[in-house]
């Protein structure tokens, strides 16, 4: 899976997009904390379309400058899929902290390198060196170790078990969502990617909102100005500099990247919500990083 190769300007200014990215996202589950008495797939909705909105002035001042290129089906069905996927990693991704502690989900959200390094084993044939294999099983048993941890902590957290689910499942996601963005941006720009992305993944929050829970609709006016938070943050300025970035470097070494932003979060968690990781939960979040560092601390080999 190669990517383009970039001058050194580009490449500071692609770390520094990514540096500021990873902290926007760190601040979506506290965001999300804030309105967690609002429906899960309400917030995610609401995150979605306004992101989507708040994007529409800057495509259409882009397209007039741009040259007009002609796009096959089969790339206007991968971008469909692609967003798609961001809308369900979002559902999911919101919906999980609702269940279990932050610091558990942001762990447990951000392992897509250990399932990006076995796609990329098994469909793209890369092939890894023993110590990486050896990372990989390490984080595992990590991850496990924090979804029992919080397992006994249902006085703390509505259903740990489902919302630690619910974090693997976006993480899941999200790699292939990913991996579908680092083929489709070699042929776009920042803005004619993450538009209609953003827009399929609005559609489809909208759609699964709508099923699950009906046409009736209350919107605070706390819940959009969280959501207006979490749109110009997390999605624009988080996601944006991910899929910014995912056309000059490897998507597993941006999702290892992302693995700061656990941290961040659970800071943010202790100052905003004084919400402490129970003490088997360090010991699984220090195991998940310590076995991702050993994952990539040989390079792969063709």
């Amino acid at each position: 899976m190669q990517s383009n190769q970039a001058d050194p300007f580009s490449k500071v200014k692609v770390y520094s997009l990514l540096a500021f990215g990873i902290t926007a996202i760190g601040f979506s589950p506290i965001l999300v904390k804030i309105v967690t008495d609002e429906s899960a797939f309400l917030v995610a909705a609401v995150r979605t379309v306004l992101a989507f909105l708040l994007l529409i002035p800057v495509y259409f001042s882009a397209q007039k400058e741009s040259e007009k290129r002609n796009i096959s089906i089969k790339e206007h069905i991968w971008v469909a899929v692609s967003g798609a996927l961001l809308g369900l990693h979002l559902i999911c991704w919101v919906s999980s902290i609702y269940f279990t502690s932050i610091a558990s989900a942001s762990v447990l959200v951000t392992t897509h390198p250990i399932l990006l390094i076995i796609i990329e084993r098994f469909i793209f044939k890369y092939r890894f060196r023993l110590i990486v294999w050896i990372g990989v099983f390490t984080s595992f048993f990590g991850s496990v170790i924090l979804g029992y941890s919080d397992s006994g902590s249902q006085g703390l957290y509505p259903n740990p078990l489902l919302g630690n689910s619910l974090a693997f499942l976006a993480s899941a996601i999200f790699a292939i969502y990913f991996i579908i963005g680092n083929r489709v941006r070699q042929k776009r720009n920042w803005i004619e990617y993450v538009f209609p992305v953003y827009g399929y993944a609005a559609l489809t929050c909208v759609i699964t909102l709508f099923i699950v829970e009906g046409f009736t609709l209350e919107l605070s006016g706390l819940l959009l100005l969280v959501g207006f938070g979490l749109a110009i943050g997390p999605q624009i300025a988080g996601h944006g500099a991910l899929n910014y970035a995912v056309k000059y470097v490897s998507p597993t070494l941006i999702a290892t990247l992302i693995l700061f932003e656990p941290a961040a979060s659970s800071v943010m968690a202790y100052f905003f919500f004084g919400e402490v990781p129970l003490p088997l939960s360090f010991v699984g979040m220090a195991i998940i990083l310590i076995g991702i560092a050993m994952t990539w601390s040989k390079k792969k080999t063709p």
